[in-house]
């Protein structure tokens, strides 16, 4: 994919295949917390791309080991339950990306050791409740400690947040934001289907959307209706209000009265099934054939504006989103410090235009 330029009259916005990377700290140590997982060794090999160190940490150390031993990199094992250890993890790293679900069990713990570190924090969480903790819970500390956190900087949360914040432009607010998935497939990594059970189990029998400017609770089952996705897709089956991160972190900073995610009806069938496979790599990068388009659409006063991405494996595409995150925090591209989504800590269309050749945009309204 090559990378384009998109002008918005609309939004003032440009959108231009500039990849330039900054001045990245070379040989900078990034501590990578669940090195091991399907994500983590998509971040690790993105890091190692970009020029940084990685430090292999997580709770397996035999799986730690064996990856080392791959790599030729460092690991230090750590469990959530020892700070000390996770300290150690830490020590004389420039960063930390956490990418160990479920996250409801090692957000906290991480945090809490890159605030003792005085080092940013970063991660690929999706799960919702998680990442409400993160920012009820550590906004005023942060803030105050003049940190930065980034969660959900993933597929699920900091890619639908980057749409939406350039959908918005300079409207200061909307009436409704809808993200709309379209996953040719989706085979969910071990990691998926275990932080899927642990926000199931938070909630019980009820499911979170939100609208009329507030998080409610539901008990129906969310209908499924035809969205309007853009060639080459065309209109698709989607379940609708299948809330995922990316309802967090828009609503955290941008004002609007409803936002709603929805998922491909065949691609939530996968999720659901317990027989659907784990991803296959089908490419040299470790990639899965899977495919996706995210139509991102913004209205107001009755005025539309949508911005549309596409690329190759969710998964996969998350490391190029966090890195570039991480490159962004450590040389200094941020907008404010504390706990922040994606499209309030960093110049949103300026973002997308870096993430060339792993997603290709559209722009419209």
């Amino acid at each position: 994919m090559n990378g384009i330029t998109t002008n918005n009259a609309s939004t003032g916005h440009s959108i231009a295949g500039d990849t330039s990377e900054g001045n990245a700290p070379a040989g900078s140590a990034i501590t990578v917390y669940g090195a091991y997982g399907h994500t983590g060794r998509f971040v690790v090999a993105e890091l190692l791309a970009r020029g940084y160190v990685p430090v292999l940490s997580g709770r397996d150390r035999e799986k730690l080991d064996a990856q080392a031993a791959d790599t030729g990199l460092r690991s230090s094992p750590a469990t959530v339950d020892d700070p000390s250890a996770l300290d150690l993890a830490l020590s004389g790293s420039a960063a930390v990306i956490n990418c160990a679900g479920p996250f409801a069990s090692t957000t906290g713990p991480v945090i809490e050791a890159a605030l003792r570190a005085g080092i940013p924090y970063l991660d690929v969480a999706a799960e919702l409740e998680a990442n409400l903790d993160t920012f009820a819970h550590y906004a005023h500390r942060a803030r105050a400690a003049g940190a930065v956190i980034v969660p959900a900087m993933a597929f699920f949360g900091g890619l639908g947040d980057l749409l939406v914040t350039t959908a918005m432009g300079d409207w200061t607010r909307a009436d409704e934001a809808h993200i709309a998935y379209g996953l040719s497939h989706w085979h969910p990594t071990a990691g998926t289907r275990l932080s899927g059970s642990v926000s199931r189990e938070r909630r019980g029998e009820r499911r979170l959307r939100y609208a009329d400017g507030a998080w409610q609770y539901r008990t129906d089952t969310p209908p499924t209706v035809e969205w309007p996705f853009p060639a080459p897709m065309g209109p698709r089956p989607v379940m609708t209000e299948f809330t995922m991160a990316d309802v967090v972190t828009v609503t955290d900073h941008l004002a609007i009265r409803d936002v709603h995610t929805h998922m491909l009806a065949d691609a939530a069938r996968d999720i659901a099934s317990p027989d659907t496979p784990a991803p296959t790599a089908t490419d040299e990068l470790g990639r899965s054939d899977q495919t996706f388009l995210v139509d991102a659409v913004v209205r107001a006063n009755g005025v539309e504006r949508r911005v549309v991405a596409e690329g190759r494996d969710i998964y996969a595409v998350t490391a190029p989103l966090v890195v570039e995150a991480l490159d962004r925090v450590l040389t200094g591209r941020v907008r404010t410090t504390g706990v922040a989504s994606a499209g309030q800590v960093f110049d949103a269309p300026d973002f997308l235009a870096a993430l060339a050749p792993h997603v290709t945009l559209r722009t419209t309204g």
